[in-house]
């Protein structure tokens, strides 16, 4: 098979980008930096109680991000903070893909009661070679469980992943086409549910992380501190409308039902 043969195969195209990747992975000369948990309590106590929820992979667990108030999630807590008395939980797993976060973190997620659910998950998928057609039928399957049984849920989108300096060339090529059909797909089942809100993620890593090191941990991978301050900047407008989303549907909300296992109906 000819080199544009290969390219233009999708099995190919797919291991390529996850050999590179694990080469990556692999590098001596650069840390390892473990995940943290974001959970925390915010606010005046008097004020009215909000509990959010978090659900995902590394970019909520925020690698290497010093101080932990400056993880997205944490922002997006501290944004509130002058309203509510917040009530911020993480059940993420750093390297999860949408399938651990439908066997591993619904369940937990639901047992908390969340006001409001925020699911980051997707850049795994993007990276290790999840298809879209698996991968869209089971974010869909997330999405459907948390949205009959939280009142409002928000939904981060998938950023472009070529602009991570980790990953070889040819792999930032393979990784912004992957990337990009994730995020289209996460934009196509938010359309499907009306109490859902969408963050725009695309084109802030692709104009500000894009030949810009700074936005990435000394792993260079996993977004640095001011990365995270970035992404907080774009959390707090969907949190604001989340709120609004919770505060119209609250009064009268029941759950539809116990989170069912992964591939049920």
């Amino acid at each position: 098979m000819s080199a544009w043969g290969v390219l233009r195969s999708p099995v190919a195209v797919t291991g390529l980008l996850v050999g590179q990747l694990m080469h990556a992975a692999y590098r001596d000369d650069l840390p390892t930096l473990d995940n943290q948990d974001p959970s925390g309590v915010f606010g005046d106590p008097d004020l009215e109680h909000l509990r959010i929820v978090f659900l995902g992979d590394s970019s909520v667990t925020a690698p290497g991000v010093d101080p932990l108030d400056c993880s997205w999630p944490r922002q997006a807590a501290i944004h509130l903070s002058d309203r509510f008395h917040v009530d911020a939980r993480s059940v993420a797993v750093g390297g999860s893909k949408v399938a651990d976060v439908l066997e591993n973190q619904v369940g937990p997620a639901l047992a908390l009661q969340p006001d409001i659910a925020y699911i980051s998950v997707g850049s795994n998928d993007a990276l290790r070679g999840t298809s879209v057609r698996r991968f869209e039928p089971d974010y869909d399957h997330l999405v459907s469980t948390l949205h009959a049984n939280v009142p409002a849920v928000g939904l981060s989108g998938i950023g472009d992943l070529g602009t991570i300096p980790r990953l070889p060339q040819l792999a930032q090529g393979i990784a912004r086409v992957r990337s990009r059909a994730i995020d289209n797909a996460v934009k196509r089942v938010a359309a499907s549910y009306p109490r859902t809100v969408k963050s725009n993620a695309w084109d802030v890593m692709e104009g500000v992380f894009a030949d810009n090191p700074v936005m990435f941990a000394p792993d260079m991978f996993h977004a640095s501190t001011r990365g995270h301050m970035v992404f907080g900047s774009l959390a707090a407008p969907i949190i604001d409308e989340l709120v609004e989303i919770w505060r119209d549907n609250r009064d009268g909300f029941s759950p539809k039902r116990d989170a069912p296992h992964r591939g049920s109906a």
